[in-house]
């Protein structure tokens, strides 16, 4: 099929009227992948629609992006290890004291402008961007891949929060209770959600209302601008199927099947680098290197004093008057802790490592979440969602198909019977519709077949516990991940109910209409259960692929008198003066939701811990003048 001459003329009067070239800011090439190293032979429309993010200004926010350092200073008085989720946020919160030099690390380099593009959040996901970490050893779930999961982990500024779904939940109020509970002082919901609320600038104020959000954040916050109709059928299937439908899992009603909003402005995602780091971009005591991986924190007379970092070929040294701050991840963090000498005595000395601190809980306390994905057929023409129309519209206005994620924004928050209805353990999360990688012409087909959707069953209390380990003592070796998920029955009991809970929506009118069919080929280890009952669930869950999206737990907040505490109640190293963890590895029981935006507010939780904690603080506050100056600067 060609491609229509109407929409070579919208394409010309686009690109003159509506394209923001950005031909007088920063000059700097950003980096890929691009659409066309991750889409291969896809045709033209993915090198055009590349090129022309990349000059768009609304999309790529090429005029706003960070300028990095080549050479580091000698010395600062934070070093921020990791740009994440909440790397970024605590980097850019300490710079707001202007007397404060503040330096951020980052291994890997800035984010694509393809990851701007809602559409294109899976295509990233699986890109060179991936960390490309496997759990091993696994003696209870993906059987049939030697014991092997794969564990999503982004490499670059914006970490997670660059090729996650943009799902904006903050978890259960009784998450963060449960966590007070066990003696994290300060971390109930009530103390928490302050920070949730300074993050948050909600584009949908007049619908959420401001007792659960706020505006006047760094983080926007909003529904994406486009739904495929089939996600309106989900959401009329799943009222048919006796679910209740909750507009808002942020606000009152906490269970049910809702459409979610994102962190996305105006079609464009926002990730935690976009949403701290740049608007801070011209603060003179912010520095930011990428493509430097740390190897270490250096530690003297107990205390942090610098890191070791790998850079051009080169091991460097970078030292601090205050704190280091570890945002690397609930891998990489106890992996720096682990090379640094901090961590279990046996297993250090195993690894040929100098002990610093005997601290038996580093690595230990893994868990995350459990991804199990349900294939459906539906009765709908597989044509790809991106063509040249679309791609014209989203480059025009920022609308249209590649400005959502297909039929993520449908979520279904669900309680199991072994908890309570307002503490959902359960979650349903959909994949399909998404526009992506596309030939370009108008109603190409993807397939002669009928169109497929994925439903992924997801646990979210996960019972089993794991660990984070070395493999030696070369910090250029991926450490060993050991989930052990699946090893507590009951984890199983609560997906084979999740599982049942999404099949339940191929028994209504609204999908019935779509003649939505399960599409499963029972692998042989489970050939002889008979199709659909629990153990034929069990057992596919034990041998079919598990996906391991939200590692958390590895360097697990807690009390004194928790022996397998590494952070106390203000994300302080047990035994290590000027070091913190401040990411999901922290958070002693995974929250009850996607970690992007609480791993977030714990970002924000550390920076105000350090700034209360900091002795000159009330001594030495910033002058209103170069607040302003500040301020107004960065919008620059």
């Amino acid at each position: 099929m060609h491609i229509n001459l109407q929409i070579i003329v919208l394409l010309s009067v686009t690109m003159t009227h509506h394209l923001t070239l950005a031909q007088t800011c920063n000059e700097r090439q950003l980096p890929g992948p691009t659409l066309v190293d991750m889409c291969g032979e896809s045709g033209t429309l993915m090198s055009f629609l590349d090129s022309a993010i990349r000059k768009n200004e609304k999309i790529s926010g090429i005029c706003e992006r960070v300028t990095p350092i080549e050479t580091p200073d000698p010395e600062y008085d934070y070093i921020v290890v990791g740009g994440g989720a909440a790397g970024s946020v605590v980097a850019a919160r300490l710079s707001e004291i202007a007397h404060w030099k503040v330096l951020l690390l980052e291994a890997g380099d800035d984010e694509p402008a393809a990851a701007q593009i809602p559409s294109m959040a899976e295509t990233i996901a699986g890109s060179n961007l991936s960390w490309g970490y496997q759990s091993s050893n696994e003696s209870y779930a993906c059987l049939s891949t030697n014991g092997c999961c794969p564990y999503a982990a982004a490499r670059v500024l914006g970490g997670c929060t660059v090729h996650n779904g943009m799902v904006y939940l903050r978890g259960n109020p009784t998450d963060y209770n449960n966590w007070a509970a066990m003696g994290n002082e300060g971390w109930t919901w009530d103390e928490v959600k302050p920070f949730f609320l300074k993050a948050e600038d909600n584009g949908e104020i007049d619908r959420v209302g401001r007792f659960w959000h706020a505006t006047g954040g760094p983080l926007s916050v909003e529904r994406f601008p486009y739904e495929p109709p089939f996600a309106n059928a989900m959401l009329k299937a799943a009222e048919q199927a006796g679910f209740r439908i909750s507009q808002d899992f942020n606000g009152d009603v906490l269970s049910g099947f809702g459409m979610v909003q994102s962190t996305t402005k105006n079609g464009v995602r926002r990730s935690s680098a976009a949403s701290y780091l740049r608007p801070s971009r011209n603060r003179e005591n912010l520095h930011v290197s990428l493509n430097s991986t740390v190897t270490r924190v250096i530690i003297e007379d107990g205390k942090a004093v610098g890191v070791e970092y790998f850079k051009n070929g080169e091991f460097k040294i970078v030292r601090t008057s205050r704190e280091v701050i570890l945002s690397a991840g609930n891998i990489k963090s106890p992996h720096i802790l682990l090379l640094s000498g901090i961590g279990p005595q046996e297993h250090l000395e195993s690894m040929g490592i100098a002990v610093v601190k005997d601290l038996p809980g580093v690595g230990s306390n893994y868990h995350d979440h459990v991804f199990f994905m349900l294939n459906f057929t539906i009765n709908d023409p597989d044509t790809y969602e991106n063509n040249w129309a679309a791609a014209t519209e989203y480059l025009a206005f920022q609308t249209g198909p590649l400005s959502g994620h297909g039929i993520t924004g449908i979520v279904a928050q669900l309680a199991s019977s072994k908890t309570t209805p307002d503490y959902p353990d359960m979650q349903i999360y959909n994949i399909g519709y998404d526009a992506a990688c596309a030939p370009g012409e108008i109603g190409a087909l993807r397939s002669t077949g009928e169109r497929s959707v994925d439903l992924a069953s997801v646990l979210l209390h996960p019972k089993s516990r794991g660990r984070i380990s070395l493999a030696s003592n070369d910090p250029f070796e991926q450490p060993l991940i050991w989930s052990n998920i699946l090893s507590e029955p009951s984890d199983l009991d609560i997906l084979v109910e999740a599982i049942n809970s999404a099949i339940k929506l191929t028994n209504t009118d609204a999908m019935r209409a779509y003649n939505m069919t399960l599409s499963v080929t029972a692998l042989e280890p489970c050939s002889s259960y008979t199709f659909a009952t629990a153990e034929y669930w069990k057992c596919m869950l034990r041998w079919g692929r598990i996906d391991l999206p939200h590692g958390s737990g590895s360097c697990k907040m807690g009390p004194k008198h928790d022996a397998m505490a590494v952070v106390d109640h203000k994300l302080r190293v047990r035994g290590i003066k000027g070091l913190r963890v401040a990411d999901t590895s922290i958070m002693p029981e995974i929250v009850s939701g996607n970690t992007g935006t609480p791993t977030m507010m714990i970002g924000e939780r550390a920076a105000d811990f350090i700034k209360k904690d900091s002795d000159h603080l009330d001594r030495m506050e910033v002058p209103p003048t170069k607040q302003m100056y500040l301020r107004d600067s960065s919008r620059a």
